[in-house]
């Protein structure tokens, strides 16, 4: 019998390579959809040869649909924490108060549905195109192709030093996929922080991202209107990305999954593996 198939996009970045390893360990036929193929260290990864590493831009339908056709199940998997190019910056390619005025003043853009995709190509890398338009327009394509599931990687929240658009637009994604693509089972993860040893600036802000959110949960909750993902629990990356796929082979796993529900799915998939 033929393995299922599934398509991530963004399978190259931190949480969507990490999916795709935990869909080959679990027999999935992987596909990451991204802009630069394999990752730069796929040759010390044990698994990445089993991965098709697929060229195409997200916000090019045309480049990616072909490997849509047959899918069991699609992943949302890129995003932009903001909307400044930290590398141009850092490259001197881009100046930081440039870089900050376009952050502040970048505006809001129409819902993919509602243009054509000659409008859709060609546009600036907003939370709007990367986080919202992006996903819906998968959405769309993966609808189209007749997949049965797809799964968006949100957020738990915003935080204090993140523009409001950040969270908006994610949730704006969400709410068009559920409710203009019903016969497609939709997913959206909200996670808080991701962390993992691989990239060492992330502990020490795990720890005080626990600490905060037991601070947090003392009071009840009283911090998450201020602090947001700030004083959420943070994950291990590792851990979300077991639980997207325990979410997608568990048919009755549908619309929004928080924190908990991800902690419950990757334990219910650590005991499977324990069998």
């Amino acid at each position: 019998m033929s393995s299922k198939r599934l398509v991530v996009c963004g399978g190259n970045g931190f949480l969507g390579s990490r999916i795709c390893a935990s869909a080959v360990h679990r027999g999935w036929s992987v596909t990451s959809i991204s802009r630069s193929g394999a990752p730069a260290d796929a040759h010390t990864l044990s698994w990445a040869d089993k991965v098709s590493w697929h060229k195409a831009d997200i916000l090019k339908p045309a480049s990616y649909r072909t490997v849509l056709e047959g899918a069991d199940a699609v992943v949302h998997s890129t995003g932009i924490l903001l909307e400044v190019d930290y590398k141009k910056i850092v490259q001197g390619k881009e100046g930081l108060l440039t870089g900050l005025t376009r952050l502040v003043g970048a505006g809001c853009g129409r819902n993919p549905l509602e243009q054509g995709e000659g409008e859709r190509e060609g546009e600036k890398i907003t939370y709007e195109t990367m986080n919202r338009d992006s996903a819906i327009t998968l959405a769309q394509e993966s609808s189209s192709y007749h997949v049965p599931s797809f799964v968006y990687i949100s957020a738990a929240a915003g935080a204090p030093l993140l523009p409001k658009r950040y969270l908006s637009t994610k949730r704006e994604a969400e709410s068009t996929i559920a409710s203009s693509f019903p016969k497609m089972r939709s997913i959206s993860f909200r996670p808080g922080f991701l962390y993992d040893s691989s990239r060492a600036f992330t502990i020490p802000m795990a720890w005080g991202g626990s600490a905060g959110n037991m601070v947090n949960s003392m009071l009840g909750g009283a911090l998450t209107p201020w602090f947001g993902a700030a004083v959420e629990k943070p994950l291990k990356a590792d851990l979300v990305a077991e639980a997207v796929i325990e979410a997608i082979e568990d048919e009755a796993v549908k619309g929004v999954v928080a924190t908990e529900r991800i902690e419950e799915l990757a334990s219910k998939a650590w005991r499977k593996g324990m069998l």
